[in-house]
């Protein structure tokens, strides 16, 4: 293993609108060719991500909730990982805090900031917000780290920014919604993490490569070696600080294809 490829996922491996992959599959076929990781990195629940794989047809490493935790299959590649923790299926690296803490959080101040989160929507308000079907709506809110949630007035986002970095959280931005998640996580963390434990592993250099459509994504291509901005629903491109990212022509799954056959 000498690169991994890590993505965001609504609005870039899935288009916006229909959460479809389909125009991915040639760049799919290339990485699975060059046995290149495709390490999922996203707001969605692990239940979602473990769906996903599936539909897509990988197992591989994946990285949930903002990058709340980092999930390696067990005897991944032949590896061990003794130095992180271990559950049933999975070596896990936590990064979040627990979604409990999130809540009570939330619940104390949602009324204050006129928020609307997860943890108060149906199902079926879930579906209506998100245009995901009724089963995997159901997945989204089984929740471990983090609280998505709408804001009635956005011209409260920055006092309720003050209010969340008090407690030790903080909110970002994703395609749909705001997130309350704690305050020593993001996607770039976990890219982070991820490529230094198969550095470790491997005792190679690893060349990694960053795609994503959404501000909760710019930590995410500000640490990776090779920087990806998907063209989002919009028509518009995440900004970095350096602007040295790659821009797709296409949206969603069309743009991630072209730009994995560009640099893969």
């Amino acid at each position: 293993m000498d690169t991994i490829v890590f993505t965001d996922l609504d609005g870039t491996f899935l288009n916006h609108d229909n959460y479809s992959f389909s125009e991915s599959e040639a760049a799919r076929l290339r990485l699975h060719q060059k046995k290149i990781p495709l390490i999922f990195t996203t707001s969605k629940t692990k239940v979602e991500v473990e769906q996903l794989q599936q539909a897509v047809g990988i197992k591989e490493p994946f990285i949930v909730e903002n990058g709340a935790a980092l999930f390696i299959p067990n005897q991944y590649q032949g590896l061990d990982f003794p130095f992180l923790n271990t559950s049933e299926n999975y070596a896990v690296l936590p990064l979040g805090v627990p979604y409990s803490e999130i809540v009570t959080f939330y619940n104390t101040y949602k009324s204050e900031f006129k928020m609307y989160g997860f943890s108060d929507m149906t199902d079926e308000e879930v579906v209506h917000h998100t245009g995901l079907s009724l089963e995997k709506a159901k997945f989204s809110k089984q929740r471990d780290f983090t609280e998505p949630i709408l804001l009635e007035d956005e011209t409260v986002l920055p006092a309720l920014t003050q209010k969340a970095l008090a407690y030790g959280f903080k909110i970002t931005k994703g395609g749909r919604f705001y997130h309350i998640i704690g305050m020593h996580q993001d996607k770039g963390r976990a890219v982070k993490k991820c490529v230094e434990i198969f550095e470790k592993l491997y005792k190679i250099p690893i060349v990694s490569i960053g795609l994503g459509d959404g501000e909760n994504d710019i930590p995410l291509l500000e640490n990776v070696d090779v920087p990806i901005a998907i063209q989002n629903h919009a028509g518009n491109y995440i900004r970095l600080t350096t602007n040295q990212e790659q821009k797709s022509s296409f949206k969603g799954a069309k743009g991630w294809n072209e730009m994995i056959l560009k640099n893969v």
